[in-house]
């Protein structure tokens, strides 16, 4: 879709004070309110909060602003900080370093897929979302180094208790357990990619290669899952989820972007993240036509 139609979809623009990015000065952006009436149908009986930051024309575009500012766990969306960390650590030295499956010390839980329950390496773990791997890893890295680098790339509440290896995950314990706002995750993502969090451009196109999704026509779309029970335990009922990533165009800077989502269970959620995601790229013209 033209980026010209696309935004006549949109709420009217409004001049905002920009949130606090990461490795910048506090700037203003101009956001913009996506039309929710034209993809109600679609979203059902789900709920949907989403950021898009515009790296090249400056532009927030938010479907629920409320919920755009709303903490929840980052689930399997933590990978792409726990990776980049990770490398930036030396606690891997590369998308090929092994992590050696113990099953006395990760025993397998039932609803490990097969994939799950074998040696990994950083790239497998990381698109096959291998919890115990990035696990393991969490203990190697240390809860003061996650506090400092959180803080440094503004994710969340940076909330990493000393000794837990499942913080981003569903920790019955709200005390215990990390949470961010999709506001948040897009903010981290678009301040990552553009190279203003100090990292390595080597970590960041390790990113790249385990975190791209779709391309067509020169555009890539990049991004990473996660999801995890409303009520923490209760796998058979409703289900949270994202997904969270960026989007790479031609001769222009980058767009991040984070879909936060709730249904009646994770099949309902499960494919949807990514469609609906998809769908508000290509509404606010990120994405070309007939993607």
């Amino acid at each position: 879709m033209h980026r010209r139609h696309a935004l006549a979809l949109l709420g009217s623009a409004c001049l905002a004070p920009a949130f606090a990015l990461p490795g910048a000065a506090q700037a203003t952006r101009t956001e913009r309110v996506i039309d929710r009436g034209a993809i109600a149908d679609t979203i059902g009986k789900r709920t949907a909060a989403f950021v898009a930051l515009d790296g090249e024309t400056n532009e927030a575009f938010l479907l629920d602003p409320a919920g755009a500012d709303t903490r929840h766990p980052p689930f399997s969306t933590f990978k792409i900080p726990n990776l980049l960390i990770a490398l930036e650590t030396g606690a891997a030295r590369g998308l090929d370093h092994q992590i050696t499956w113990d099953p006395a010390r990760r025993p397998a839980a039932a609803y490990w897929p097969k994939e799950w329950r074998q040696d990994q390496t950083l790239a497998t773990a990381f698109t096959r979302s291998a919890a115990w791997s990035f696990q393991d890893l969490a203990l190697r890295i240390g809860a003061a180094r996650y506090r400092e680098d959180l803080r440094r790339f503004g994710y969340g509440d940076a909330n990493v208790p000393d000794g837990s290896d499942s913080f981003w995950l569903d920790d019955p314990d709200p005390a215990r357990r990390l949470t961010v706002s999709p506001r948040e995750q897009a903010a981290f993502l678009l301040a990552a990619i553009e190279g203003r969090l100090g990292l390595r451009p080597e970590t960041l196109a390790a990113l790249d290669k385990v975190a791209a999704l779709k391309a067509k026509d020169g555009v890539t779309l990049y991004g990473k899952t996660g999801a995890g029970p409303l009520r923490p335990g209760d796998y058979d009922g409703a289900f949270q989820g994202w997904l969270a990533g960026y989007v790479r165009r031609p001769q222009k800077r980058p767009v991040s972007y984070a879909l936060y989502v709730t249904g009646p269970s994770f099949s309902s959620i499960r494919q949807f993240r990514q469609d609906m995601s998809e769908a508000l790229l290509r509404q606010i013209g990120v994405l070309p036509a007939g993607w």
